[in-house]
């Protein structure tokens, strides 16, 4: 298991970050979108917020890698339709690379 954390900001609007969090409740989840995560070989995904400040905790299987997650992402129409809607909602890291949506984030302590 490999564990990866990665952050991006919401818009700094109230009700768009309320309807965020409506859309990722356990209930609301896509079933497509939640199968293109597990078939990636993400075996655990959480995702905290603080203000308009998203943070994800991704735990994976051997399988994954990103680069193949972003091919699989690419090739898969129901993915793509999500990330573009829920863009309305979120907004690139001031630090993150042209069309780089979650960043991430390198480790600096361990107890």
């Amino acid at each position: 298991m490999k564990r990866y954390c990665l952050a991006l900001d919401l818009a700094d609007d109230a009700g768009l970050i309320t309807e965020y969090e409506r859309l990722h409740k356990t209930d609301n989840v896509r079933p497509e979108i939640r199968k293109s995560i597990l078939d990636a070989g993400i075996t655990n995904m959480e995702i905290f917020r603080t203000a308009n400040r998203l943070f994800m905790i991704m735990e994976t299987n051997d399988s994954f890698s990103f680069e193949r997650k972003a091919e699989m992402d690419a090739a898969n129409p129901a993915v793509q339709e999500w990330e573009q809607f829920v863009w309305k909602f979120q907004q690139p890291l001031p630090w993150a690379k042209e069309g780089e949506k979650w960043v991430l984030m390198d480790q600096i302590f361990q107890l």
